[in-house]
Formats: C-alpha cells, structure tokens, sequence
C-alpha cells in the first residue's frame, strides 16, 4: 500500500506523464505535424484492380470501384498500380490504362480527390519512362517503389538517392515508398534526409515497420523538411504509429473498408484518443480476418478481393497468375468471418 504522504507527487508526476505524452502525440504544432488541410495528408487508398476470369481488366469494374471510393468522402488519394493493385502482373501499357480510368472515375465524382500511380522500375531510364506515362494518364503523383534487384545485391547510398533525383526528372510529384528495414532495399535515415531534399518529392511512404525508430524517424525528417508529410503504411501497426507521429495513411484497408479508415485516421490526427480507440475497436476483428498477425502480403490483397467479391462489390475474385486461387475452405472463412462482423455477404 503506498503511503499517504506521497500522494500529491505521484498524482503530480501522473499528470506531467499524461500531459507530456498528450502534447507529443496531438500537439500537431509541437512536433510538425501536418493538419488535414495539407494536400499530402490524410487517408490514401491503395487500391485493387479487378480483373474477369480471362485475366483481362474489368474496366467497368474499376471504374465503379473508384467511383465508390472518391465519392464516399474523406479519401484524399486513390492509389492505383501498387502492390495491392497487383503492378506486377499489370504490363507498362495497362498500368498507364488503370490510371487513366482511375482519373477518369474521380473526375466524375467532382470529388478532390488525388490520383496517385506506382512506378516500380529496375532502373533509372525506365522509371523516367513509366512516371512520364503516369503524369501523361493523368495522375497527380507517383507511388515510387525501389527496384527490385536491390533486395538481392544491395546498393550504395548515392545509388538510392540518385534513383529518386533521376526519376524525378518526369517532373511529377513522388511519393517515396520506404519498405521495411529489415529489406536491402529499405532507405536509411541520411538517405530519406537527402531525399526529402529533392523539390519533386512531396510524402514518404513510411513502411520500416521498426516502431523504435518511427518517432525518431518522423521528427529528424520534419527537422529537414516540414512541407514533405510522412505517411504510414503499418495497416497492423495503424494506430500505434498515428498516435505517436505522422500525417496520414496510404493502406490497402482503406480500398477495402474506407469508412472505417477515415474515422480511425482523422480521430489519431484530430487528437481524439477516445474515438481512435473506439474505431480501432471496430477495425480490429476485420484487420485480423483479412491480414491475421503478420505485414500485408499477396495473400491479404487477395483475401480483399474475394471478400468484395463474397459482398457482390467485385464481380470476379479473380489474381492474375502466377497467384493461384484461394482454396474453398479459406473463402469459407472469410464467408462466416464477414457474416459474424456484420457485413452482407451474397455469395
């Protein structure tokens, strides 16, 4: 039992701890986070791409898909062509007819709403090539992946930096893709420092998934430069990081539950503890049907698709090759896992 005369400090001590904990986390001000009104900030849908059952897109498809998503409001960005979009089965020309159909769908919502399209390119000239068709397609940013060969050999930091200034060349905003640290290909802290530096680059893409260094991480950059936002990618990791630092999301969830994100996100970036909590619980046993407890993966994009597909939102469940089918007993568990939360299941 803790005695009486040290009451008043501990309650002292509580409230400095609250207090502190509350300005470093919702102070936007106090450590440089970026409001809503900021053009890169908010929630940003990475989005699937429907396809018929003869790997073809299903052009109507996507456009009522899009349409959807732009005009549910609070979506600040469609995110087309990235790994939930399946771009790496998607050839150069078809990714520039995604995002053509994307703007397309959104101009016609009279929503302003920001089309963004991934550019993954294993080198400089080719990425120039495929940001250029973006821009072209009518995007106003590009999701800028690395390139792949770098997961196997590595690189130097003047190559990882050299690939953004080079790519930036398209003249068209970026929005650089930060994969995991545990990757050859993830960005140190003195590259994203010399990236943010680069007036095309406009977000980071956060997705180091080291929650030691996110804090750190957020503030060093914002020290550099507090006009670029740095967004997180954590769909498993989506409040824990919100609370502590960043400007918004760029998540697959928010192409598959869109209401949910824009609550959970705004209520994290509007200071309301009480309502992120609330909105974590309602994502919570939807996150786990479709991600489990590990990083988003293929597998997890594909669970999105045919459970739209298992709420008659898709009109296929369809990956392209070489993703093979989900098996019937999975699609099965989707099925009453949908059902037990509450969403209408028609197939």
């Amino acid at each position: 039992m803790r005695d009486e005369m040290w009451e008043p400090q501990l309650r002292t001590l509580a409230s400095i701890t609250r207090g502190t904990l509350y300005s470093r986390a919702y102070n936007r001000r106090s450590i440089g986070m970026s409001g809503l009104d900021h053009p890169w900030a908010g929630v940003f849908a990475a989005t699937l791409c429907p396809f018929h059952e003869d790997e073809s897109i299903d052009e109507a498809g996507l456009a009522s898909y899009m349409s959807e998503l732009a005009g549910g409001g609070g979506i600040k960005g469609l995110v087309c062509n990235g790994h939930t979009g399946e771009i790496m089965s998607l050839r150069p020309g078809e990714r520039a007819a995604v995002t053509r159909g994307v703007r397309a769908a959104v101009d016609r919502t009279n929503k302003q709403v920001k089309v963004i399209s991934g550019v993954s390119a294993e080198g400089s000239l080719e990425g120039i090539d495929h940001a250029s068709a973006a821009k072209a397609a009518g995007a106003d940013a590009i999701l800028l992946m690395p390139p792949h060969h770098w997961l196997r050999f590595g690189r130097s930091a003047q190559t990882a930096v050299g690939f953004i200034e080079d790519v930036s060349e398209a003249d068209v905003p970026i929005v650089v893709h930060q994969y995991p640290a545990w990757t050859k290909a993830g960005y140190t802290l003195d590259e994203m420092k010399a990236m943010v530096r680069i007036p095309q680059v406009v977000c980071i893409k956060m997705g180091t998934r080291d929650m030691a260094r996110w804090l750190w991480d957020y503030e060093q950059l914002k020290a550099v430069n507090d006009e670029v936002t740095i967004i997180t990618c954590h769909d498993e990791y989506l409040l824990p990081t919100l609370l502590e630092a960043g400007d918004g999301a760029l998540i697959g969830f928010a192409g598959f539950a869109p209401e949910l994100m824009v609550d959970l996100v705004h209520a994290c970036l509007e200071g309301d503890l009480a309502k992120a909590k609330a909105a974590q619980q309602t994502v919570a046993p939807l996150a786990r049907l479709i991600y489990g407890f590990g990083e988003p993966g293929s597998g997890a994009h594909q669970r999105m698709k045919v459970a739209r597909w298992l709420m008659g939102r898709f009109a296929s469940p369809h990956f392209r090759r070489p993703m093979r089918p989900l098996v019937d007993s999975e699609i099965e568990k989707l099925r009453e896992g949908l059902r037990a939360i509450g969403y209408p299941v028609v197939r």
